[in-house]
């Protein structure tokens, strides 16, 4: 009977000891105690976590749903792809969950889109010291913010650009291989394929844009988003706020594309499916313009929604533009 007892009271110190070790390393990451991060490109393929248990595929975080998806056309059936946050969650100043850190000890390697956008990656990569971390904005220089409180920062929305975006498929290409080398010549034709699909695409949105006279083609938005789109095919760009942030759409913002909206006889507004429309709902009732719908950009859709992939989302954001500027 003694021997029973002792052997019960063991094995609960055990369970106990188990419990505290896991609550702990979430504590840590709750508390910023944090242990010091050493992170580069170079490391994808050195990191000590281990692959997935149920396929012995590697398994890779991205830090939201767009880059996920643009992973998932690269590694295809060789590498297991996962999204940080879901569809619908606001990137900027999402808040991490202890699952995310678990999920994070598991990964082999995690995609950022860098530009200051992850404003909380860095306490998260500090808490997975030996989880390597790749920035797929790497390689072309970003727009730089004009105004705000942000002004002389690059704006962060670079894969809304499919001329950047094949910058980020080759990033993902080069870091899965690394990462590994038995699958390249699969990441490789899978990119292949992939990039000649955003080829494709951008020149269909061009010549949708090209419709449009160019004295109209304004694109109106809660967030500056489309400085990259803007920029590549001759939009005029117009926003309440830089960045999405705690604090937003000040009333000087809204008179300000109040006054340009009418000055410009800019016939539709439009915001982003992520943010609070309240805003520009009112500057489309003091100038006349109609709310003409919502932009996808630091989230894709749900499957059953209108911009479930990348590729559907640029498609579906011009759409949406372009219908929205003919509108009488």
């Amino acid at each position: 009977m003694t021997n029973q007892l002792t052997s019960s009271l063991k094995s609960i110190a055990s369970k106990r000891w188990q419990t505290g070790i896991i609550g702990l390393s979430i504590g840590m990451w709750l508390t910023g105690c944090n242990p010091p991060s050493s992170t580069s490109q170079s490391q994808a393929n050195s990191s000590s976590s281990t692959d997935s248990p149920q396929t012995g595929k590697k398994v890779v975080l991205a830090t939201f749903t767009v880059l996920a998806d643009m992973a998932r056309n690269v590694a295809g059936d060789k590498a297991t792809i996962e999204s940080i946050t879901k569809p619908g969650a606001e990137i900027h100043g999402y808040q991490v969950t202890p699952s995310d850190l678990i999920r994070g000890q598991k990964a082999n390697l995690i995609l950022e889109n860098g530009l200051n956008l992850e404003r909380w990656a860095d306490r998260f990569y500090n808490s997975l010291p030996k989880v390597p971390h790749i920035t797929l904005s790497d390689g072309f220089k970003p727009v730089s913010i004009s105004e705000d409180t942000y002004q002389g920062k690059p704006n962060p929305h670079a894969w809304m650009s499919p001329q950047n975006a094949l910058i980020y498929v080759e990033n993902i290409r080069k870091a899965l291989g690394k990462l590994d080398p038995p699958n390249v010549a699969a990441y490789d034709a899978n990119a292949k394929i992939y990039s000649k699909q955003i080829r494709s695409i951008d020149l269909k949105l061009k010549t949708a844009i090209a419709t449009v006279p160019a004295d109209k083609r304004y694109i109106v938005s809660c967030e500056g988003a489309f400085s990259y789109i803007a920029r590549d095919y001759g939009l005029k760009e117009v926003y309440l706020w830089a960045v999405n942030a705690e604090q937003q759409a000040t009333p000087k913002q809204i008179e300000k594309v109040i006054n340009t909206v009418k000055v410009n006889k800019i016939p539709a507004v439009f915001c982003e499916s992520t943010v609070n429309n309240k805003a520009q709902l009112q500057v489309a009732k003091e100038s006349g313009a109609k709310f003409a719908g919502v932009f996808y950009v630091d989230s894709l859709s749900p499957a059953d929604g209108p911009a479930s992939t990348y590729l559907k989302l640029l498609e579906y954001n011009v759409d949406t533009l372009i219908k929205g500027l003919q509108s009488k």
